[in-house]
């Protein structure tokens, strides 16, 4: 279900909400969209949610939701937002980027909760 969720977020995240700002700040063209192979995006896409998801359960244990949540977000927060922060530091990314990005990681309910 945690990968699933993913590809509903991201759909919303990088579609009505952010789509256009993060096409500019990535530099995405119409084009550029358009020559990808979608079967191979998704699948990977799904595989490595699905990877995630597993991995951060197996490091929480169980518990309940709330906790999971929390987990999630701390993550998305923590670990991806601030690797994420590094390496667009010195790939002189956009703040634009690194900012809808992380935004997208760190509810963590993007697959990894």
């Amino acid at each position: 279900m945690a990968a699933f969720s993913g590809f509903a977020i991201g759909g919303i995240w990088y579609g009505p909400l952010f789509g256009k700002p993060w096409m500019v700040a990535a530099g995405m063209t119409e084009e550029k969209m358009r020559a990808v192979n979608p079967a191979k995006t998704y699948g990977l896409t799904f595989g490595l949610s699905l990877i995630a998801a597993i991995s951060l359960a197996m490091f929480i244990g169980a518990g309940n939701w709330r906790f999971a949540l929390f987990a999630g977000f701390m993550t998305g927060l923590i670990f991806v937002a601030v690797a994420l922060g590094i390496s667009y530091l010195f790939e002189q990314r956009p703040l634009s980027l690194w900012l809808i990005n992380s935004g997208y990681s760190a509810p963590g309910i993007r697959g990894t909760a």
